[in-house]
């Protein structure tokens, strides 16, 4: 199928399940450089595109758009720049990890795994500071990457709370 299996500006709703898809965007509203468009996207929109690729099991492929030139517009490298510093903290949940184990998007973010790990990146805490997630087992340990040497708290939740 070549480039027609590839969601051009947009994340498919679950993904696309068993194939080896990407989602590519733009950072503005054009797919190459245009002078008079400064529409660019937030660097936390772009790490969230990101994000919700990965917990998909999908790659996010992000236009950059340089110059005729061959330079960068300085609001793209200040997003990449901004890019790079979420990663170097979170880059753990998303290179190499593949989608979460869970077939919905949670009301406080998203989920990849990797081997016998799964990372959480939440984009919303609750209120109450506490994360519910729809496990059968109750995790060894839990951890912030931003700071893993303070353990988190973890207690089983009563069946069927997820209902």
């Amino acid at each position: 199928l070549g480039d027609f299996a590839t969601p051009e500006q947009e994340i498919p709703p679950t993904g696309v399940p068993g194939v080896d898809w990407e989602s590519c965007m733009k950072m503005n509203r054009h797919w190459g450089f245009n002078a008079a468009d400064r529409d660019w996207k937030p660097a936390g929109e772009l790490v969230r595109y990101l994000v919700d690729c990965a917990s998909k099991g999908g790659n996010y492929l992000l236009n950059v758009g340089p110059r005729p030139d061959g330079s960068i517009p300085e609001p793209t490298l200040a997003a990449l720049r901004a890019i790079g510093a979420w990663m170097r903290v979170n880059g753990t949940a998303i290179r190499g990890a593949s989608a979460g184990p869970f077939p919905y998007r949670l009301d406080w973010g998203f989920a990849t795994a990797r081997a016998d790990k799964l990372y959480l990146l939440v984009e919303k805490w609750p209120a109450d500071g506490r994360l519910s997630v729809p496990l059968l087992d109750r995790p060894a340990s839990a951890r912030l990457l931003a700071a893993p040497e303070r353990a988190l708290e973890c207690e089983p939740v009563v069946e069927g709370a997820f209902g």
